[in-house]
C-alpha cells in the first residue's frame, strides 16, 4: 500500500500550469531556467536556443526507455541458503510502505520539497536557481524527484545497453530537454507515490550500492524500514554527492550534509523543534555491512563450488551471447541460481580435507573431496583443503585451481588415476565372457613387443615397442590367481594380464560409458593406444571419478554430474539449466552386481574397518611416486571421490613419502593411508543422510576374494570358496613381500594380512612407456 507524505505550512505553492508550458512550449523562459538547472553561463544560452528549436520537442520521445534496475543475483544451495553473490550495483529493491517515513520526509525535504504538487517540472524551482545562478557565486539545480528518477532510468538502460551515459555535469541541452518532457509523461502514467517509491530503489548512495534498502543496510545493519530521522537525513543528503559525502570516509562532511537536510526537514514541518534539536546534537554511529560480491567473498569452503557454478553460467549461451554480456546477466539480473549443493555435507566435507591435510603444512600438498548423488548426477559436495585465492605469487595453501574439476571449469588438468581404474578393466573381463572367480596368469611381468587387441586401432592392437616391465607392491605376487583377489590386493601384474586377455577397446569403451575423461586441456575419452593406461597412467579429476563410481554404484546406469537445480530472475523467469541426465544400462547391471562383491569386501576390511555400519564398497589408487592417493567409494545413494596428493606435478619430487600430514608421519603414501581414512571420516557424516541400501547381491560364484585360490569348477556353488584354504593355502599363512616402488622386486617380508593394514600398489606405468606401432 502506498504511502503518503504529509506538508508543512511553511511549503510554497507552485503552478502546476506554468510547469507544463515551461516544459513543453516556453523555449526562451526554458533555456532560461536550464542555464540555472544545467549550471550553464548565461552567454551561452543563445547558441543553445539555436540548437533546440521548439521542432526539436515534438521530435523528442515521450516514452522512457526502461530496464529493470540491476538487482544482486544469489547462489543458493539446495535448501535456498545464500552461498554467494554478484552484482554490479548493490540493490535491494522494497515497496514504498516498507520505507521509513523520516526517510521519505527526508529526501523530498532536502530533494524537492514541492514533489506532491508539481507535474514533473518544478517551474518556481527552475526560476529560483535562475535567479540565484544569475546573482550569486554559488550554483543551484532544479532538478525533481520526477526528472531524477527519469536519469536515474536513462543510465540504467544505457548501462545495459551499452550507451552514453548522460550523468550529471555530462547532460548536453537536449538531454535536459528530453529528461523534463519524460518527466512530465511520466507523471501522467505514474502516481507520485509509485515515483518516489522507484526512485528510492534506484538512485545511487554509495560506490555501488543503490537503493534505500541497500544504503540501510550497509551503512546502519538495518531495514530502510526501520531508519530513525538522523539516520533518514544522513542517506538522503548522500544523493547529492554519494561518494565525497560518505560518513565512513568524510564523518564531517556527512554530518554537515545530514544537518543541512534536518534544518530542512524542519524547516517544511516534517519534525518539530525538539526532534531537530535531538537529531543535530546526535553523533553518526555507523554499523557496516558491506555486502560482498563474488565467489572470492562466497560462503567459507563454498568458493570453489561457486566458481564451478559461476563457470558454467558464463559458458552457456541461453544467459548471452557472448562471456561478457553472460557476467553483465549475472550481475545486474536479480538471477536465483538454485543449486544441487547440500551444505551440511559439503561442511563436513571442506572440514575434513582441512583438518586430514592442513593446507600450507607441507609445499603442495592438497585433499580434496566430490560428492555426486546416485541417479541424478547431482553435485552434493565439492570441497578442498586450499583457501580460494585469485592472483599470482600466492602463499603455499592459497589457490584458485579446483582440484575436483576438469581444466575446462577451472581445474588444473586432474591427477593420475592409481588403480581406482582397475574395476573398470575388470568389467571389460567379465564382458569378455569371464568371471572375476576366473583365473588369470598374474607370472607375466615383461610385456616388451607385446601386442595389446584393440579392435578399434587400425591394425586392430596395440604395439609395446619400449621396454615394459611391470611390477607390485606387494611382493611375491606374479602367480596365477583369480581376477577377484588379483583386484582386492591391486596386483598390477593381474590387471595387465587381464587386460591382454581381453581388449583394449572394449576397456575404453567401458570407461567412455562411466563419463572417465582426461582432466586437461585437450580432455576427450582415454587413449586405447598405450596399454599403460590400464594401471592407471591418466590424469583424471575427482569429479569425473566419483561420476564414475556413481554408474558401480547405481547398477550401470551413469549419470552427468550436474549443479543447478533452476535459475529464475527477478522478472520471475525461468531459464533453461541441464536436466538430469542418465543413461540406465551404461554398464552391464550383472557384471556390476559382481564386480561389486569384490570392491564391497575391499571398502569393509581395508578401509572401513568396522567404522562403518552401513553397505559401502570402493576403491583405492596410488601412483607411481606416491604424489596422488585415491579412495572412491560409495554407498546404494551417494558416490564420493577422496584425493590427497600434490598439485604442482608427479615424480619423486613430488612425492608424499616421509611427510608428516595432519599430525601424522607418513613413511609410505597410499591410498588406504591417507584418502581412504579421509573418506570414511566423511562418510560418517554423509551416509547416515542419504540412504544406504544393502548392494544388489550377485547370483552367481562368489567368495572371501581376499584370499588366493583356484577358480571354481562348473559344478561348484557359491560355497565353492572353502576350496581356497586347501587349494594354495590361507593367504594370511603366505608369505609375501611388500615394496616400496615398484621399480625393484626387493622387499621386506610380511604376511598379506599385514599388507592388507595399508598395503597399496603404485600403479602408473615407468616412464618406458608402450606406444602403438
Amino acid at each position: 500500500m502506498a504511502k503518503t507524505t504529509s506538508s508543512g505550512s511553511g511549503v510554497l505553492k507552485s503552478n502546476p500550469v506554468l510547469s507544463k508550458l515551461l516544459a513543453f512550449f516556453g523555449i526562451s523562459a526554458l533555456l532560461g531556467a536550464l542555464g540555472a538547472g544545467m549550471l550553464l553561463p548565461a552567454g551561452v544560452l543563445a547558441g543553445a536556443a539555436a540548437q533546440v528549436g521548439t521542432e526539436m520537442l515534438d521530435e523528442i520521445p515521450a516514452e522512457l526507455n526502461e530496464e529493470p534496475v540491476s538487482v544482486p543475483s544469489k547462489i543458493l544451495d539446495q535448501d535456498g541458503n545464500e552461498i554467494a553473490t554478484f552484482y554490479a550495483e548493490d540493490r535491494t529493491p522494497v515497496d514504498l510502505e516498507d520505507i521509513s517515513q523520516h526517510m521519505i520526509d527526508a529526501v523530498i525535504a532536502i530533494e524537492d520539497e514541492r514533489f506532491y504538487e508539481h507535474s514533473g517540472v518544478d517551474g518556481e524551482g527552475l526560476a529560483r536557481a535562475m535567479v540565484h545562478n544569475l546573482t550569486s557565486d554559488t550554483q543551484q539545480g532544479a532538478s525533481t524527484i520526477t526528472q531524477q528518477y527519469v536519469n536515474n532510468v536513462l543510465v540504467n538502460y544505457q548501462n545495459l545497453n551499452g550507451l552514453r551515459t548522460t550523468v550529471s555535469g555530462s547532460k548536453s541541452v537536449p538531454d535536459k530537454v528530453r529528461e523534463m518532457k519524460l518527466a512530465v509523461a511520466i507523471e501522467k502514467e505514474m502516481s507520485k507515490d509509485e515515483i518516489l517509491e522507484g526512485y528510492l530503489n534506484i538512485v545511487l548512495f554509495t560506490g555501488r550500492t543503490y537503493g534505500v534498502e541497500s544504503a540501510a543496510r550497509l551503512f546502519f545493519n538495518k531495514s530502510a524500514a526501520d531508519l530513525n530521522i538522523p539516520e533518514s537525513a544522513l542517506l538522503a543528503g548522500l544523493v547529492q554527492s554519494p561518494n565525497a559525502l560518505n560518513p565512513e570516509t568524510n564523518p564531517e562532511g556527512a554530518t554537515n550534509r545530514r544537518n543541512l537536510v534536518l534544518g530542512n526537514m524542519h524547516r517544511h514541518g516534517f519534525i518539530t523543534q525538539e526532534e531537530y534539536d535531538e537529531a543535530v546534537a546526535s553523533e553518526i554511529e555507523l554499523d557496516m555491512n558491506p555486502l560482498p560480491s563474488g565467489c572470492y567473498h562466497a560462503r567459507d569452503g563454498f568458493e570453489y563450488f561457486c566458481d564451478y557454478v559461476q563457470r558454467m553460467i558464463l559458458a552457456d549461451p541461453a544467459f548471452g551471447p557472448d562471456r561478457e554480456s553472460r557476467q553483465r546477466m549475472l550481475d545486474r539480473a536479480g538471477l536465483e541460481v538454485t543449486t544441487t549443493i547440500d551444505s551440511e555435507l559439503q561442511q563436513a566435507a571442506v572440514d575434513t580435507a582441512r583438518r586430514n591435510v592442513p593446507a600450507g603444512e607441507n609445499e603442495g600438498v592438497g585433499s580434496a573431496m566430490v560428492t555426486v548423488q546416485q541417479n541424478t548426477g547431482n553435485i552434493k559436495t565439492m570441497a578442498q583443503n586450499t583457501e580460494y585465492a585469485v592472483g599470482e605469487d600466492l602463499p603455499d595453501g592459497q589457490i584458485s585451481m579446483n582440484f575436483n574439476v576438469d581444466h575446462e571449469w577451472g581445474g588444473g588438468g586432474g591427477f593420475q588415476l592409481g588403480s581406482t581404474l582397475k574395476p573398470f578393466v575388470f568389467m571389460a573381463w567379465m564382458g569378455a565372457g569371464n568371471s572375476m572367480r576366473d583365473t588369470v596368469d598374474a607370472s607375466r611381468d615383461n610385456y616388451t613387443g607385446a601386442e595389446f587387441p584393440a579392435y578399434c586401432l587400425d591394425k586392430g592392437h596395440a604395439n609395446v615397442t619400449g621396454e615394459w616391465n611391470v611390477n607390485n607392491a606387494i611382493g611375491d605376487m606374479k602367480k596365477t590367481m583369480r581376477a577377484d583377489y588379483g583386484l582386492y590386493w591391486s596386483i598390477n601384474t593381474a590387471t595387465v594380464a587381464a587386460a591382454y586377455e581381453t581388449d583394449l577397446c572394449a576397456i575404453t569403451d567401458i570407461t567412455t560409458a562411466a563419463g572417465i575423461t582426461g582432466a586437461g586441456p585437450d580432455g576427450g575419452p582415454l587413449d586405447p593406444s598405450h596399454p599403460s593406461f590400464t594401471l592407471g597412467a591418466y590424469e583424471v579429476s575427482p569429479l569425473s571419478m566419483a561420476s564414475a563410481y556413481s554408474t558401480l554404484a547405481s547398477g550401470g546406469t551413469y549419470c552427468e554430474p550436474r549443479a543447478i537445480e533452476s535459475i529464475v530472475d527477478a522478472e520471475g523467469n525461468e531459464y533453461t539449466v541441464p536436466p538430469i541426465q542418465c543413461s540406465p544400462g551404461a554398464l552391464n547391471a550383472d557384471n556390476v552386481k559382481e564386480l561389486n562383491n569384490t570392491l564391497t569386501q575391499l571398502a569393509d576390511d581395508r578401509i572401513s574397518q568396522g567404522e562403518l555400519d552401513f553397505p559401502i564398497a570402493g576403491k583405492t589408487g596410488t601412483n607411481n611416486f606416491e604424489s596422488s592417493t585415491w579412495f572412491v567409494g560409495y554407498t546404494s545413494d551417494l558416490s564420493t571421490a577422496s584425493w590427497v596428493g600434490n598439485y604442482r606435478g608427479v615424480g619423486e619430487d613430488y612425492t608424499l613419502r616421509n611427510k608428516t600430514i595432519g599430525g601424522r608421519y607418513f613413511q609410505d603414501a597410499w591410498g588406504s593411508l591417507i584418502a581412504g581414512p579421509m573418506w570414511v571420516e566423511y562418510m560418517k557424516v554423509a551416509g547416515p543422510k542419504y540412504d544406504t541400501d544393502p548392494f544388489p547381491e550377485f547370483d552367481g560364484p562368489t567368495g572371501d576374494v581376499s584370499v588366493r585360490g583356484t577358480a571354481p569348477s562348473p559344478d561348484d556353488d557359491d560355497s565353492s570358496d572353502n576350496e581356497d584354504s586347501s587349494d594354495e593355502g590361507d593367504a594370511s599363512n603366505e608369505t609375501e613381500s611388500s615394496q616400496d616402488d615398484e621399480s625393484t622386486d626387493t622387499a621386506n617380508t610380511e604376511s598379506a594380512a599385514d599388507a592388507e593394514a595399508g598395503a597399496e600398489d603404485a600403479d602408473t606405468a615407468d616412464d618406458t612407456e608402450d606406444t602403438e606401432d
